[in-house]
């Protein structure tokens, strides 16, 4: 029957997978027991067994192990026609030495008990301590030879045994592989904020989104100041064709805004008396809104106001200056 349970042990540690990174190790045991010669038993017999190890971190030993060692034939008692078997369960700390990359020598120390089928002459059930030295060697499908001398104290009378092993540890159960770094996130493309119209004042902010271009605005882009870009003859009011695409595009600007009022202010340049030129720069503005009405804005929604030579934007000492002053601009008014 020892037999039996025995081979069933090693058979089912065989189908354990190896694997390098392992937690445990199963460790079919076969060796002997060389006993002490006041015990009155066999000098030497025979032992089969298993061990289960597990691999230990952030600790000073590198392994725990617990197994159990069994007499494989009845162990006689000497002179007497009585014999016994042995069972020892036992639990150990193990401590590697690294020889080579694939050798190591090991030390090992725990206690257990042990067990008598027949217990007599002192042979009885009880505790023992031992500790013991072994050499691994590591296959490269990562199962291991080992063997090892173990010296057993028995606690209550202090008999001594020497256990001597050779096993074949197959690891399984893998190692908790540390989590794979995160790959960084991808950096996330900032849009650059649009500004349709061109008016300084960003879409998501902009509360009239349809400002003509280069016109002033407020803090929510809606226009306070639209140059519409005309500019007159010398002594003349007429708006040359032109500027009518200038005038058309203010012109879609009031249909499409239609609570927008405006002021049409005209300007001219300081030659000539400021009385002449206050007036031209009355006929200016009224043929501006005259052209804007002609585009179908609501003439109720335009005034007209001429400021002469009063409000110059450049010199009049130059023609380019004096061109620039002859102007047009709608101040709009919500």
């Amino acid at each position: 029957m020892k037999k039996i349970i025995l081979s069933s042990l090693v058979c089912a540690s065989m189908m354990l997978a190896a694997d390098n990174g392992y937690k445990y190790e199963i460790t079919p045991l076969i060796g002997g027991t060389y006993t002490e010669g006041n015990m009155n038993l066999d000098r030497n017999y025979a032992n089969a067994g298993l061990s289960v190890g597990a691999n230990l971190e952030d600790s000073m030993f590198d392994q725990v192990e617990i197994g159990f060692l069994q007499s494989v034939e009845d162990v006689d008692y000497r002179n007497s026609t009585r014999d016994t078997g042995v069972t020892r369960f036992f639990t150990n700390l193990v401590k590697e030495y690294s020889l080579t990359e694939n050798s190591a020598i090991y030390a090992l120390i725990g206690a257990g008990i042990e067990l008598y089928e027949d217990e007599a002459f002192d042979n009885e059930n009880g505790l023992f301590g031992n500790y013991g030295v072994g050499y691994k060697y590591t296959l490269d499908n990562g199962m291991a030879l080992k063997a090892d001398l173990r010296h057993l104290i028995e606690t209550d009378h202090g008999d001594n045994n020497l256990l001597y092993t050779v096993g074949l540890a197959i690891p399984f159960g893998k190692k908790a592989m540390a989590p794979a770094p995160m790959p960084e996130p991808a950096p996330v493309k900032k849009m650059a904020p649009k500004d349709t119209d061109g008016d300084g004042v960003y879409d998501n902010m902009d509360k009239c989104p349809n400002t003509p271009m280069g016109a002033k605005v407020d803090v929510n882009g809606c226009a306070v100041l639209v140059d519409l870009k005309i500019n007159f003859d010398t002594n003349s009011a007429v708006v040359k064709p032109q500027y009518d695409n200038k005038v058309k595009a203010f012109a879609n600007y009031m249909k499409d805004n239609k609570t927008v009022k405006a002021t049409i202010e005209a300007h001219t340049d300081s030659r000539a008396s400021d009385a002449y030129n206050q007036k031209l720069s009355e006929r200016r503005a009224a043929s501006t809104v005259q052209a804007l009405e002609n585009l179908q804005v609501d003439i109720s929604r335009l005034k007209a106001k001429g400021y002469g030579e009063s409000q110059p934007i450049a010199s009049n000492e130059t023609e380019e200056g004096r061109a620039a002053n002859r102007r047009v601009q709608a101040r709009i008014e919500r």
